[in-house]
């Protein structure tokens, strides 16, 4: 019968950060893979956890995956843990959990501290609806594009960044987003934790004279749904609507397929745009 994987929430900051049963279940398990050996070990001599460790991240996941597989399928289990917090989470790990799936091999997630919801929930934006983007990617290219499609995101967004990015990328998103109101926290859960609440443009300014420290995460506030129909609106405002079928015709569309994107770009009734159309 194989054996289970246990996803492990391990502290984001303070040691009291995790759970009762998380410390139980890495004194049961028969292998612990983590992320960083070094730093785990931290935390297991801290809590007397004495237990076999493996390294897997990002670097050694193909291999170190299909060893911890044959493990779990041999009947050992197996806890996953991270540097910080939930494994999986913008993390390798979510890999492994694939592996698993098609192995038919049992997955147990043990919950604990998130830096990501932390942030969120102290924030004062919105909680109703959100959505998490981890780190924004580092090409140039990629990194425009992602950009670009948060400028139409109406829930509230969560993004993570390196102390040494984090200027740069605050530049950026006032940039593409405007001058939205945003809250960067750091250092969650340890001494200095700090949550700092603005603008864009004001909390950017607090933090280009200092000398930066600690893992980010910043929550975004969401374009209003108003604001986001007005600006699409906008965009159509230099052309006619003939001009704007024919755009949409060109790129292969049939007309009647056309007028019903047209009519929905400029939030008109399809009849008008279909009367217009006709002379096409």
């Amino acid at each position: 019968m194989a054996g289970i994987l246990y996803l492990c929430a391990t502290p984001i900051g303070n040691l009291e950060d995790i759970t009762l049963r998380c410390i139980r279940i890495l004194k049961e398990v028969d292998v612990i893979a983590a992320e960083d050996t070094r730093q785990s070990i931290k935390l297991l001599n801290h809590f007397e956890i004495k237990k076999p460790m493996v390294s897997y991240h990002e670097h050694n996941k193909l291999d170190k995956g299909k060893e911890l597989v044959s493990k779990l399928l041999e009947g050992q289990s197996i806890a996953l843990v991270s540097d910080a917090g939930m494994p999986a989470i913008s993390d390798p790990g979510e890999d492994l959990v694939k592996l698993c799936i098609e192995h038919n091999i049992a997955i147990v997630p043990i919950p604990g501290a998130s830096a990501s919801l932390s942030a969120l929930v102290i924030s004062g934006l919105s909680t109703r609806s959100f959505c998490f983007e981890g780190f924004l990617p580092s090409n140039k290219k990629d990194k425009k594009e992602k950009l670009q499609q948060l400028t139409k995101e109406i829930r509230t967004i969560i993004l993570y960044e390196s102390p040494h990015r984090i200027k740069d990328t605050l530049s950026e998103l006032q940039q593409y987003l405007g001058d939205r109101r945003i809250s960067v926290s750091r250092e969650l859960t340890k001494k200095f934790e700090e949550t700092i609440r603005g603008t864009i443009g004001e909390v950017h300014t607090i933090l280009q004279n200092r000398d930066i420290k600690g893992e980010f995460v910043i929550v975004i506030e969401g374009i209003d749904i108003k604001d986001l129909i007005d600006n699409e609106t906008k965009k159509w405002h230099n052309i006619t609507i003939e001009q704007h079928l024919l755009m949409y015709i060109e790129q292969g569309m049939d007309k009647k397929e056309a007028v019903k994107k047209v009519a929905e770009d400029r939030n008109l009734p399809k009849k008008e745009v279909y009367i217009i159309g006709c002379n096409i």
